[in-house]
C-alpha cells in the first residue's frame, strides 16, 4: 500500500488583516483591509504553484505571510521539513531565525532589492555570516560557487550592483536566495520587471535550479503565459481569497471559475488578427469594503441571487479547489 506523500508546506486559513484607523487626534480603529482572507493549500516537495490574480488580489501579502515577513493575523501555515513540523505562523521570533535558511525570498524589484552601498560578494554572503554559516576562505569560496551557479563571474563579488544590468541583479538576488540551501522559495513576481527576452532566461535558470537543488516554489506572477510555462497547480486569487485551485494543464484547458475565464481571456494571443474578447470588467473589488457573498458578482454576468448574499466554500471538485455557486459540486 502506497503511503500518501507529505506536503512540504500546508497552509490553512491563513487570514492578513490591516487595520485603518480615523482621522484625528484619537485614531480609533474605523474597519480592516481583509488583504488576505481564509486562504489554504498544500504544497509537496518539488513542485511549483503559481499565485494569480489581479494587482491588489493578496498574491505578495500571502507570501509574504506564509515567510512571516509579515506577521498573519490568524490560520496556520504548517512547514514539514528534514522530519520536523514547524508551525511557522506561531513561532516567536527566536525559534523562527534557524528555520530563515530553510525558506527564502525572490523579490520583484531586482533594483531596490539589493543594498547599493554592498559590494555582490557581501550582498549573496550576509544570509551565510547572519547564521554562521561559514567565514573567510569557506564564505568567499561558497559565494564564488553560487555567482557562477546563476550565469555570473566569481570576479563579479567585488563590483557593486549598480554596475550590473536588471537581469543580472535578478541572478544576484537568486543567488542571495539559494546560497543557503533552502528548501522552499517564494518567487514575488521575479520576471515582470525584466524584458521578454531576459525572462525567458532566468525562468529557465530558475527551472535548472529547481531540478538541481530539490527546490519548491511559490511562484506569484501576472502574467498567465509565464505561469503556464513554470508551475505545476496554479491558485487564482481574488480580493484576499483562492477562488480555484488546480493542475496547470486543466486550468487552461477547462477554467471552471467565472474569474478565472475572465483573466485567461485577457492573455494576449501572439496573432494579431485573432480579435480579443475581454470578459473582465469593472473595478476590483475594494478589500476594506467587500461586496457582500461572492466579492466577484458585482462583475460576474453569470451571478444568480445566492452569489450576492452567501459567501461560496472553497471546496474540493474532481481535482480541483473551487469556490462558486455556478458549479454543483457532483460535477
Amino acid at each position: 500500500m502506497t503511503s500518501t506523500p507529505q506536503p512540504l508546506l500546508s497552509v490553512q486559513d491563513l487570514c492578513k488583516f490591516f487595520p485603518i484607523f480615523s482621522k484625528g487626534f484619537f485614531q480609533r480603529k474605523a474597519g480592516v483591509v481583509k488583504a488576505v482572507n481564509e486562504v489554504s493549500f498544500d504544497l509537496f516537495p518539488g513542485e511549483t504553484l503559481g499565485l494569480v490574480g489581479e494587482s491588489g488580489c493578496g498574491k505578495t501579502t500571502t507570501g509574504r505571510a506564509i515567510l512571516r515577513a509579515i506577521d498573519p493575523t490568524s490560520g496556520k501555515v504548517l512547514f514539514h521539513d528534514q522530519g520536523q513540523t514547524h508551525e511557522l505562523s506561531g513561532l516567536p521570533t527566536p525559534e523562527l531565525k534557524p528555520l530563515r535558511t530553510r525558506m527564502q525570498m525572490i523579490f520583484q524589484d531586482p533594483f531596490s532589492s539589493l543594498n547599493p552601498r554592498m559590494t555582490v560578494g557581501d550582498i549573496v554572503g550576509e544570509p551565510l555570516k547572519i547564521h554562521r554559516l561559514a567565514k573567510g576562505t569557506e564564505l568567499r569560496d561558497r559565494v564564488a560557487a553560487m555567482l557562477e551557479r546563476v550565469g555570473l563571474r566569481p570576479e563579479h563579488a567585488i563590483r557593486y550592483p549598480h554596475a550590473f544590468s536588471g537581469g543580472q541583479r535578478q541572478r544576484i538576488g537568486i543567488a542571495r536566495a539559494l546560497v543557503m540551501n533552502p528548501a522552499l522559495i517564494v518567487a514575488d513576481e521575479a520576471v515582470s520587471a525584466l524584458d521578454v527576452s531576459v525572462q525567458a532566461q532566468v525562468i529557465n535558470l530558475l527551472e535548472d535550479l529547481q531540478e538541481e537543488f530539490h527546490l519548491t516554489y511559490i511562484f506569484i506572477a501576472h502574467d498567465l503565459s509565464v505561469v503556464k510555462h513554470i508551475c505545476d497547480h496554479i491558485a487564482v486569487m481574488y480580493a484576499g481569497r483562492i477562488v480555484e485551485l488546480a493542475p496547470t494543464d486543466e486550468l487552461f484547458s477547462a477554467p471552471k471559475h467565472p474569474y478565472t475565464r475572465a483573466l485567461l481571456s485577457c492573455v494576449p494571443h501572439p496573432d494579431p488578427d485573432i480579435k480579443m474578447n475581454f470578459d473582465l470588467h469593472g473595478e476590483v473589488a475594494d478589500p476594506a469594503n467587500l461586496p457582500s457573498g461572492c466579492s466577484f458578482h458585482p462583475r460576474c454576468s453569470e451571478c444568480i441571487e445566492r452569489c450576492s448574499q452567501d459567501v461560496p466554500d472553497l471546496t474540493t471538485r474532481d481535482e480541483r479547489l473551487l469556490a462558486c455557486h455556478l458549479i454543483d459540486p457532483d460535477q
